[in-house]
């Protein structure tokens, strides 16, 4: 088992799954706070795909992107489908840091230092989260395995034709 699978992704995790309880627990003030982004955010997402069902009630959000947060958690410190709960992880982080730690918005030096620092922890989490995403645990991902398919079929054709070109040329010098 490698250090990956065994430390990095559940600690990883870890913060996803206190941040999404807190959320479930605490969703009427996180959602004051989502409200900024999910104003501009759900109207885009409602015209970019209008026949989805998408929720324009913060607090639901809130409670959706907390749930995806802890089942996402859940998968990638268990080592269930990491990349893709890594990706998921990913993008419920940007809007959560965007509400959460706008601290360009903060008057007070303090509240802005504070909400500064959250905003970059949060950045640093994404960029971990972004080599989870790509991590393929010492195993090739699914493009080289196509791409290594794709070679080796042109080389067995390469190799049919090789010997359909012999097997003729044998053919004719018998018939002759």
């Amino acid at each position: 088992m490698t250090i990956t699978r065994l430390l990095a992704r559940p600690m990883l995790a870890s913060i996803f799954v206190a941040g999404g309880v807190n959320a479930l627990r605490n969703t009427e003030g996180h959602a004051a706070k989502a409200k900024k982004v999910t104003d501009k955010v759900v109207p885009a997402a409602q015209q970019a795909v209008p026949q989805a069902p998408i929720p324009s009630d913060p607090a639901t959000l809130v409670r959706i992107n907390a749930g995806a947060q802890i089942l996402a958690a859940a998968a990638l410190a268990t080592g269930r489908a990491p990349r893709l709960s890594a990706t998921v992880l990913a993008a419920s982080l940007v809007p959560t840091t965007l509400a959460g730690h706008a601290f360009w918005d903060e008057t007070d030096p303090k509240a802005k230092a504070a909400q500064r620092l959250q905003f970059f922890k949060n950045t640093s989490v994404l960029g971990g989260l972004l080599l989870a995403a790509v991590d393929t645990d010492g195993k090739p991902g699914l493009a080289w395995r196509a791409r290594r398919a794709a070679a080796d079929v042109r080389r067995e054709a390469r190799q049919v034709a090789k010997d359909a070109r012999r097997e003729a040329r044998l053919a004719k010098a018998q018939l002759t």
